[in-house]
Protein backbone atom coordinates (compact mmCIF):
# COMPACT_ATOMS: atom_id res chain seq x y z
CA UNK A 1 0.00 0.00 0.00
CA UNK A 2 1.38 3.56 -0.75
CA UNK A 3 2.15 5.85 2.09
CA UNK A 4 -0.62 8.57 0.84
CA UNK A 5 0.60 11.88 0.34
CA UNK A 6 -2.43 14.21 0.02
CA UNK A 7 -1.48 16.36 2.62
CA UNK A 8 2.12 16.88 1.37
CA UNK A 9 3.41 17.05 -2.22
CA UNK A 10 6.11 15.36 -3.93
CA UNK A 11 7.45 17.12 -6.80
CA UNK A 12 10.28 15.33 -8.70
CA UNK A 13 12.71 16.99 -11.51
CA UNK A 14 14.50 14.12 -13.91
CA UNK A 15 16.27 14.79 -17.29
CA UNK A 16 19.57 14.09 -18.70
CA UNK A 17 22.91 15.63 -17.71
CA UNK A 18 22.84 19.28 -18.04
CA UNK A 19 18.84 19.62 -18.69
CA UNK A 20 18.60 22.65 -16.71
CA UNK A 21 16.76 20.74 -13.94
CA UNK A 22 19.00 22.88 -11.21
CA UNK A 23 17.87 26.39 -12.76
CA UNK A 24 14.43 24.79 -12.74
CA UNK A 25 13.84 24.00 -9.61
CA UNK A 26 15.68 27.24 -8.39
CA UNK A 27 13.06 29.26 -10.15
CA UNK A 28 9.81 27.28 -8.95
CA UNK A 29 11.38 27.14 -4.81
CA UNK A 30 11.64 31.45 -6.21
CA UNK A 31 7.61 31.15 -7.30
CA UNK A 32 6.59 28.91 -4.33
CA UNK A 33 8.14 31.18 -1.50
CA UNK A 34 7.01 34.27 -3.10
CA UNK A 35 3.53 32.49 -2.88
CA UNK A 36 4.17 31.75 0.57
CA UNK A 37 4.98 28.30 1.38
CA UNK A 38 8.91 27.13 2.21
CA UNK A 39 9.58 24.03 0.05
CA UNK A 40 11.97 20.87 1.09
CA UNK A 41 14.92 20.73 -1.62
CA UNK A 42 16.45 17.61 -1.59
CA UNK A 43 18.83 16.24 -4.15
CA UNK A 44 19.83 12.57 -5.21
CA UNK A 45 21.80 10.84 -4.54
CA UNK A 46 22.61 12.28 -1.33
CA UNK A 47 20.32 14.71 0.46
CA UNK A 48 21.01 13.40 4.17
CA UNK A 49 24.07 13.23 5.60
CA UNK A 50 25.25 9.56 4.81
CA UNK A 51 23.50 10.07 1.56
CA UNK A 52 26.10 12.74 0.45
CA UNK A 53 28.71 10.42 1.54
CA UNK A 54 27.78 7.70 -0.96
CA UNK A 55 27.21 10.31 -3.61
CA UNK A 56 30.93 11.20 -3.04
CA UNK A 57 31.65 7.77 -3.62
CA UNK A 58 29.48 7.11 -6.21
CA UNK A 59 30.56 10.60 -8.24
CA UNK A 60 34.23 10.49 -7.60
CA UNK A 61 36.19 9.94 -10.59
CA UNK A 62 38.82 7.94 -8.70
CA UNK A 63 35.66 5.21 -8.21
CA UNK A 64 35.99 4.48 -11.77
CA UNK A 65 36.20 1.02 -11.25
CA UNK A 66 32.56 0.49 -9.77
CA UNK A 67 30.52 -2.70 -11.43
CA UNK A 68 27.34 -1.19 -12.29
CA UNK A 69 25.39 -3.68 -9.78
CA UNK A 70 27.39 -1.48 -6.84
CA UNK A 71 26.49 1.36 -8.49
CA UNK A 72 23.02 0.52 -8.71
CA UNK A 73 22.79 -0.45 -5.29
CA UNK A 74 24.46 2.90 -3.74
CA UNK A 75 22.01 4.43 -5.18
CA UNK A 76 19.32 2.64 -4.07
CA UNK A 77 20.94 2.48 0.12
CA UNK A 78 20.95 6.37 -0.71
CA UNK A 79 17.35 6.84 -1.64
CA UNK A 80 15.98 4.31 1.37
CA UNK A 81 17.68 6.91 3.62
CA UNK A 82 16.23 9.74 2.11
CA UNK A 83 13.13 8.10 1.69
CA UNK A 84 12.84 7.40 5.39
CA UNK A 85 14.75 10.48 6.74
CA UNK A 86 13.44 13.38 4.82
CA UNK A 87 10.69 12.78 2.47
CA UNK A 88 8.15 10.81 4.56
CA UNK A 89 8.88 13.09 8.09
CA UNK A 90 7.94 15.95 5.01
CA UNK A 91 4.97 14.69 3.17
CA UNK A 92 3.02 13.49 6.49
CA UNK A 93 3.94 17.42 7.58
CA UNK A 94 2.10 18.63 4.74
CA UNK A 95 4.80 19.86 2.93
CA UNK A 96 6.68 20.51 -0.65
CA UNK A 97 9.02 18.42 -1.50
CA UNK A 98 11.15 19.91 -4.80
CA UNK A 99 13.36 16.31 -5.41
CA UNK A 100 16.64 16.82 -7.94
CA UNK A 101 16.53 13.41 -9.45
CA UNK A 102 14.50 10.39 -7.55
CA UNK A 103 13.95 6.91 -8.17
CA UNK A 104 13.49 6.88 -11.86
CA UNK A 105 16.73 8.15 -12.47
CA UNK A 106 17.92 4.69 -11.81
CA UNK A 107 15.62 3.32 -13.96
CA UNK A 108 17.45 5.89 -16.80
CA UNK A 109 21.37 5.76 -15.43
CA UNK A 110 21.30 2.35 -14.47
CA UNK A 111 18.12 0.29 -15.75
CA UNK A 112 19.08 1.88 -19.30
CA UNK A 113 22.51 3.42 -19.42
CA UNK A 114 24.26 0.59 -17.49
CA UNK A 115 21.78 -2.23 -18.50
CA UNK A 116 20.71 -3.45 -15.64
CA UNK A 117 17.29 -3.62 -17.00
CA UNK A 118 14.37 -1.84 -16.10
CA UNK A 119 12.65 -4.99 -13.53
CA UNK A 120 15.99 -5.23 -11.34
CA UNK A 121 15.94 -1.66 -10.87
CA UNK A 122 11.93 -1.21 -9.98
CA UNK A 123 12.33 -4.03 -8.11
CA UNK A 124 15.09 -2.87 -5.79
CA UNK A 125 13.12 0.94 -6.08
CA UNK A 126 9.77 -0.64 -4.03
CA UNK A 127 12.27 -1.78 -1.67
CA UNK A 128 13.45 1.85 -0.87
CA UNK A 129 10.46 3.77 -1.33
CA UNK A 130 8.78 2.68 1.39
CA UNK A 131 5.55 2.95 -1.04
CA UNK A 132 6.29 6.87 -1.71
CA UNK A 133 5.88 7.78 -5.32
CA UNK A 134 5.96 11.25 -6.61
CA UNK A 135 2.78 12.93 -7.11
CA UNK A 136 4.00 14.67 -10.53
CA UNK A 137 8.00 14.27 -12.00
CA UNK A 138 9.55 17.00 -14.72
CA UNK A 139 11.19 15.07 -17.25
CA UNK A 140 13.63 18.31 -19.07
CA UNK A 141 14.17 16.76 -22.36
CA UNK A 142 17.32 17.46 -23.74
CA UNK A 143 19.44 15.81 -26.31
CA UNK A 144 22.68 14.44 -25.00
CA UNK A 145 24.83 16.28 -27.30
CA UNK A 146 23.46 19.39 -26.70
CA UNK A 147 23.41 18.64 -22.59
CA UNK A 148 27.28 18.07 -22.83
CA UNK A 149 27.81 20.81 -25.08
CA UNK A 150 26.47 23.05 -22.15
CA UNK A 151 28.24 21.56 -19.44
CA UNK A 152 31.38 21.61 -21.92
CA UNK A 153 31.01 25.69 -20.97
CA UNK A 154 30.35 25.51 -17.25
CA UNK A 155 33.50 26.25 -14.76
CA UNK A 156 32.92 23.30 -12.96
CA UNK A 157 34.60 19.83 -12.73
CA UNK A 158 33.44 16.65 -14.30
CA UNK A 159 32.43 13.88 -12.19
CA UNK A 160 32.33 10.18 -12.56
CA UNK A 161 29.35 9.87 -14.72
CA UNK A 162 29.70 13.50 -16.70
CA UNK A 163 33.21 11.36 -17.97
CA UNK A 164 30.75 8.83 -19.46
CA UNK A 165 31.17 8.04 -23.30
CA UNK A 166 27.84 9.76 -25.29
CA UNK A 167 26.90 6.10 -26.15
CA UNK A 168 26.00 5.70 -22.13
CA UNK A 169 24.72 9.66 -22.23
CA UNK A 170 22.03 8.42 -25.42
CA UNK A 171 20.93 5.42 -23.66
CA UNK A 172 20.05 7.43 -20.41
CA UNK A 173 18.63 9.69 -22.72
CA UNK A 174 16.38 6.80 -24.05
CA UNK A 175 15.08 5.76 -20.85
CA UNK A 176 13.83 9.55 -19.97
CA UNK A 177 12.02 9.30 -23.74
CA UNK A 178 10.12 5.77 -22.89
CA UNK A 179 8.89 7.66 -19.55
CA UNK A 180 7.74 10.12 -21.03
CA UNK A 181 6.11 8.22 -23.99
CA UNK A 182 4.77 5.85 -21.21
CA UNK A 183 1.49 7.13 -20.72
CA UNK A 184 2.04 8.11 -17.02
CA UNK A 185 0.32 11.05 -16.41
CA UNK A 186 2.33 11.41 -13.38
CA UNK A 187 5.33 12.70 -15.97
CA UNK A 188 5.13 15.68 -17.35
CA UNK A 189 7.60 16.64 -20.04
CA UNK A 190 9.53 19.80 -20.20
CA UNK A 191 11.43 21.03 -23.16
CA UNK A 192 14.68 21.49 -22.35
CA UNK A 193 15.94 23.36 -25.22
CA UNK A 194 14.21 26.40 -24.45
CA UNK A 195 15.98 29.09 -22.53
CA UNK A 196 15.40 29.02 -18.01
CA UNK A 197 12.35 31.33 -18.26
CA UNK A 198 10.76 29.31 -20.87
CA UNK A 199 11.17 26.25 -18.90
CA UNK A 200 9.85 27.84 -15.89
CA UNK A 201 6.96 28.94 -17.51
CA UNK A 202 5.86 25.33 -18.93
CA UNK A 203 6.57 23.86 -15.25
CA UNK A 204 4.97 26.30 -13.56
CA UNK A 205 1.34 25.59 -15.82
CA UNK A 206 1.65 22.22 -14.89
CA UNK A 207 1.67 22.63 -11.58
CA UNK A 208 -1.49 24.92 -11.56
CA UNK A 209 -3.36 22.04 -13.25
CA UNK A 210 -2.63 19.85 -9.99
CA UNK A 211 -5.17 22.07 -8.13
CA UNK A 212 -3.24 21.05 -4.68
CA UNK A 213 -4.45 23.02 -2.05
CA UNK A 214 -0.46 23.52 -1.35
CA UNK A 215 -0.64 25.61 -4.66
CA UNK A 216 -3.40 27.53 -4.45
CA UNK A 217 -1.65 31.07 -4.34
CA UNK A 218 1.05 29.79 -6.82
Amino acid sequence: MNTPTADGLLITFEGPEGSGKTTLIEGITRRLVAAGEEPVLIREPGGTEIGERIRAILLDPQSQGMFPETELLLMVASRAQLVREKVKPALEAGMIVLCDRFADASVAYQGYGRRLGEKTVRELNTFALDGVTPDLTFLCLLPPAEGQARLAGRDRDDDRLDREALEFHERVYEGYRAMAECGDRRFRVIDAAASPEQMLEQAIAQLKKLEHGLLKYL
